[in-house]
């Protein structure tokens, strides 16, 4: 249900008066407080248990306020902004002092976007400021995509919960750092990289592990995680022994990317609550528009040094 307009007010209260509010958007539900408040930031990242080098997104409600706090806009974020805003793309630029250092992790980038959600940018513009807002859920663990996982997940950590339904994206956002010599993909999204270098150019991908503070949120190598231990298996591999669940291309799983990654987190939050002894994912096609819903798989059925887990060996051994 969309919270009316005392809610919205409310919660716009909250955020200037260093609260946090969790609140929708496409990709998934946020945990937000005021951009500009190193106090009301420190709040997440204990509402969280999330660590300080991992920095979180800056939600803004148009491209003319993520201009305040940048100190450059190069031609390359115009052209992405001017297509994919609003929407699910995170840009990460240098950043003006104005954004406290806990915000970044100590780096001298933002990463910043402009949510597609209503209740979102309403949140923004009633607040009238920035919005810090990293996925409201414990660290590491599955990212909500309806109120009711964050009340699940978070409790009274959060002041308040807006309602705003389902997430349609349902994944995190693409984040695409544009602070150095050439365009760099920290995190893939549903947008194809394809498409952005139709827009402008060659992009170079991350390569390994975040050392120290990570450029972008989302690179730890354990992330997206059920409680349930997450198996992603080859259409023809077996099962592990006990009793689990499938999630099968084109069967219990969309066939199509989009429609893939809008059901994923809230298929798995299902399974989770079963006490099942294993889910093993089919995976996906290695193709760019599938690279998002990869990456996230991925995480969410790596080990802490971030090698795959296979089969039985995650079960029966603890």
């Amino acid at each position: 249900m969309t919270p009316d307009g005392e809610d919205l007010q409310r919660a716009a209260a909250l955020i200037r008066g260093g609260g946090l509010v969790a609140f929708p958007t496409e990709t998934v539900y946020g945990l937000g407080a005021n951009a500009f408040d190193a106090a009301a930031v420190a709040r997440i990242f204990t509402a969280k248990g999330r660590p300080r080098q991992s920095p979180l997104i800056v939600h803004v409600d148009s491209i003319d306020m993520a201009r305040t706090l940048v100190l450059a806009w190069p031609d390359a974020a115009d052209r992405l902004a001017r297509r994919y805003w609003p929407g699910p793309l995170t840009l990460v630029l240098p950043k003006q002092p104005s954004i406290p250092d806990i915000v970044t992790a100590g780096l001298a980038t933002v990463g910043l976007r402009v949510p597609s959600h209503p209740l979102a940018l309403a949140l923004i513009r009633a607040a009238g400021m920035p919005i810090a807002a990293p996925s409201a859920n414990p660290f590491t663990q599955l990212s909500p995509t309806t109120a009711e996982h964050v009340r699940q997940s978070l409790g009274d950590a959060v002041d308040l919960v807006l309602d705003g339904g389902p997430a349609t994206v349902g994944i995190e956002s693409t984040v695409l750092s544009l602070a150095g010599s050439q365009p760099l993909l920290l995190r893939p999204g549903v947008i194809p990289l394809p498409d952005i270098e139709s827009l402008i150019g060659p992009v170079r991908m991350a390569e390994g592990a975040a050392v120290g503070a990570h450029a972008s949120p989302g690179m730890h190598p354990q992330h997206y995680r059920p409680r349930t231990p997450l198996i992603l298996l080859a259409a023809g591999d077996p099962p592990p022994v006990g009793r689990g669940e499938w999630l099968r291309l084109g069967r219990e799983m969309p066939a199509e990317p989009a429609a893939y990654a809008a059901a994923l987190y809230a298929a798995l939050h299902r399974l989770d609550a079963q006490d099942l002894d294993w889910i093993a994912v089919e995976r996906p096609p290695d193709a760019p528009e599938w690279a998002g819903v990869l990456d996230r798989l991925t995480r969410a059925a790596s080990t802490s040094d971030g090698s795959q887990i296979r089969g039985e060996s995650r079960i029966g051994v603890e």
